[in-house]
């Protein structure tokens, strides 16, 4: 869509689609990120929906999309209460969705929507996942660190799961799939979740790169190290339920 370039949008198999957005403290960013979303979505003719979840943001996040929502008719926020973390925040969202695909992406504006072209063609069926992978990831090193440790070896060899960037918040999933699934991560753990289920059900993953770009206003949470020490806790804890769940 950029340069002229007509969306692709609605123009394979993903004829509707939920987008959800996941948003804690981002009153600098969600505005713009949404108004990207819906100019995308319009452009490519899709019966769509724009399900934000505000996660007990302490700033105006929730003003600000109440605000969106009256006047973008396909916006849904869903608002917490109290924060209740990034993994709890797409669940929300996940439940709340209504189309034949989800779509996710982070509501801090280091991702495009427009490079959802680049997924579109490869959802070819509801059996697979579809992920993009970070080109050049634009984070501290404490959340580089912790990807390559968490996602690149014990994520694999724990759950089975071999991806190229486990918590690239860029994915394409069927409906079928979380349908098929019960999520129960709150946290950080809920993308290992995803496809430790999902995979285990026998749906597949397909990857494609996407570009990461740098956060410009806002202050991430991912990358504390309370957080990152959370996560590998929960994952051996998820192993073990996943394992006796059969």
């Amino acid at each position: 869509m950029a340069n002229g370039t007509k969306s692709k949008a609605g123009a394979g198999m993903v004829r509707e689609l939920s987008v959800v957005l996941p948003a804690f403290n981002e009153e600098a960013n969600i505005e713009r990120v949404a108004r990207d979303c819906v100019a995308y979505l319009d452009g490519g003719g899709l019966d769509y929906e724009l399900v934000v979840t505000n996660d007990g943001s302490h700033d105006q996040t929730g003003a600000v999309l109440d605000r969106l929502a009256a006047e973008l008719p396909r916006l849904r926020p869903q608002h917490h209460p109290q924060n209740r973390g990034y993994g709890a925040a797409l669940r929300t969202g996940f439940e709340a969705a209504t189309k034949r695909f989800v779509f996710y992406m982070d509501g801090d504006g280091q991702f495009d929507i427009r490079e959802l072209d680049n997924l579109l063609p490869l959802a070819t069926d509801e059996e697979h996942i579809v992920t993009g992978y970070r080109i050049e990831r634009r984070d501290p090193f404490m959340r580089r660190l912790n990807a390559k440790l968490f996602g690149g070896w014990l994520v694999r060899l724990l759950l089975d799961v071999k991806v190229r960037d486990l918590n690239c918040a860029f994915k394409l999933i069927p409906k079928k799939v979380l349908d098929a699934i019960t999520l129960e991560s709150t946290g950080a753990l809920i993308n290992a979740e995803l496809y430790g289920r999902a995979v285990r059900k026998g749906f597949g993953i397909k990857e494609v790169g996407v570009h990461h770009y740098p956060r410009t206003a806002g202050v991430q949470t991912g990358a504390h190290l309370r957080v990152i020490l959370r996560a590998f806790y929960d994952l051996f804890r998820l192993r073990q339920k996943i394992i006796s769940e059969g």
